[in-house]
Order: C-alpha cells, then sequence, then structure tokens
C-alpha cells in the first residue's frame, strides 16, 4: 500500500496501519526548504518573529499566523489582507494571532513543495511550519528512491534544502496522519489536565451541569479562582489545536462530506471487547 493508497482512503482513516510486517522499512523525514515568489517565506524572512502554520484537505488551507512581537502584528496582519490572489473564506484574530481560511487549496498548485511530494509515495504530515525564510516539513517515506528524486526535483528547481532529521519510522502511519492526542495535549500543565478531568468526573459538563467551579472547588479544598484559571486556560488550549481541523471540516465540500461517516449512536459492545477484536 502506497501514500496514494492512503490519500485514497482519507486524512481521516482511523485504522492504524504499519508497514514493519510486510519487509518494508519507513523512515521519518524532518527537512527545510526555501525557495523564491512564496508569501510566507518572504514574510518570515522580514518579521522574523512571524510563525506560520498551514494545514491542508487538498481543496482549502487553514493557515495560523503567530506575531511574538506585538509592533509587528498590525504590519504582517496588513500585507497578508492586501495579497491579491489571497481568497480567503473566514478569518479570526486577536492581538497575536491570525487563522484564516482559504477558498483554495495553494500548497497543490504547480511546482509547490506539497505537490511535489503528493507526486512520489512520500506523506507530507501537515501542519507544515514556515519561520525565519524556511518552509519545514515532516515526511514519512516509503522508498529511498522517491526521497532521492524529491531533492533532485528541489535542486533542478533552484530550491535550496536541508535535511534536519532522517529516522526509521516505528510508529502507526493513521496516527501520524489524523489529530493525535500528543498534538492535542501535549501543550497542557499537570494542573491543567487535572482541572478538565476533575471538572469532568463531577458533571460539569453534563447538560444540565451537575456542578459548577465554585462547587468543584470546594469539594477538591482549593480557591476556586485557581481551579477557573486552570480548567480555562486548559479549555483555551484545546479548543485552540481543534479550530484548524474544525475550520478544515466546516469548509469542505459536500462531496468530501459524504465520504467521513459520522456514528449516530455509541457502540453496545464494551470498550475492553472493542480492544480485544
Amino acid at each position: 500500500m502506497t501514500s496514494r493508497h492512503l490519500t485514497a482512503i482519507g486524512i481521516y482513516a482511523r485504522v492504524p496501519i504499519s508497514f514493519q510486517w510486510l519487509g518494508m522499512t519507513l523512515f521519518e523525514v524532518a527537512l527545510k526548504v526555501v525557495w523564491p515568489e512564496s508569501l510566507w517565506i518572504d514574510l518570515t524572512r522580514r518579521f522574523p518573529s512571524a510563525s506560520v502554520f498551514i494545514w491542508c484537505n487538498r481543496e482549502n488551507d487553514v493557515i495560523e499566523v503567530i506575531v511574538r512581537n506585538p509592533e509587528d502584528y498590525p504590519l504582517v496582519v496588513k500585507e497578508i489582507r492586501a495579497h491579491p490572489i489571497m481568497d480567503v473564506i473566514e478569518e479570526i484574530s486577536d492581538d497575536q494571532r491570525l487563522y484564516l481560511n482559504v477558498h483554495e487549496c495553494d500548497c497543490m498548485k504547480q511546482n509547490t513543495i506539497v505537490r511535489h511530494i503528493g507526486e512520489l509515495d512520500i506523506l507530507n504530515i501537515f501542519p507544515n511550519m514556515i519561520e525565519n525564510g524556511w518552509a519545514y516539513h515532516r515526511l514519512i517515506v516509503f522508498r529511498h528512491k522517491d526521497l532521492e528524486e524529491l531533492l533532485t526535483r528541489f535542486e533542478n528547481w533552484g530550491w535550496f534544502y536541508r535535511i534536519l532529521r532522517k529516522v526509521p519510522f516505528d510508529g502507526f502511519v493513521a496516527s501520524s496522519i489524523t489529530l493525535s492526542a500528543d498534538a492535542l495535549l501535549s501543550g497542557l500543565t499537570e494542573k491543567q489536565t487535572e482541572a478538565i478531568l476533575t471538572a469532568y468526573r463531577y458533571g460539569y459538563y453534563n447538560i444540565p451541569r451537575n456542578a459548577d467551579v465554585k462547587a468543584i472547588a470546594a469539594k477538591k479544598k482549593v480557591p476556586r479562582t485557581t481551579f477557573q484559571e486552570h480548567l480555562q486556560k486548559a479549555e483555551n488550549k484545546i479548543i485552540t489545536a481543534l479550530v484548524p481541523h474544525i475550520q478544515l471540516f466546516n469548509h469542505a465540500s459536500p462531496e468530501r462530506k459524504k465520504h467521513i461517516k459520522v456514528r449516530s449512536k455509541r457502540s453496545r459492545i464494551p470498550l475492553t471487547r472493542q480492544i480485544a477484536k
């Protein structure tokens, strides 16, 4: 099974796929590339405090721009909004972060890095990051010759690149192309994680709620303001991690949504038996 077959399955596949039993050795490759005539590369080169993260579903792009220097933020946003080919469906912004949902997927246009990757048996793991004038990509490579072909294409186009890491891939492909728990929860502190779990155990997320923040804090014998702060920060981090994926789903075409099946009822099979299968 190649990356083209995986694309046919879709990025929302949930079945762990490992190729070790087929006698194939996969490699995880991290590299950075720079090429001319790129809005994001040029922007991050001129504004080093800006970082760009891009998710793609081959129809739309979700672009997150984080600007660490408050003085740079309005200048960066102004340039992005003035870009003539940026067809924005939706925009969310605050004092440091800008989310864009772009109507036409830019990474699949002719002569782009993701387009070249997609033509070979290589998986590009989103999000791609652009920082300090470099585009950073994490790849899962099935065959050495495909990686060599990709690097040859870079050289033929005059693109500069650097291999940052190349190691055997021991994980599951499906867990790398879907939203993993690590990606969603790695930003939480221990206290924030405990606040979420405590709130859930006491029925804070039930409808209607079984307890409010004040009652839970009293039962845990902690100050209400402290517990509420940990809970709110945890919720904010989780929602922030989910937003790009929600935006991609929200603006996907009806044809694509038809292929994403969502169960309306919970399975009656006990979880332990499901795992055993």
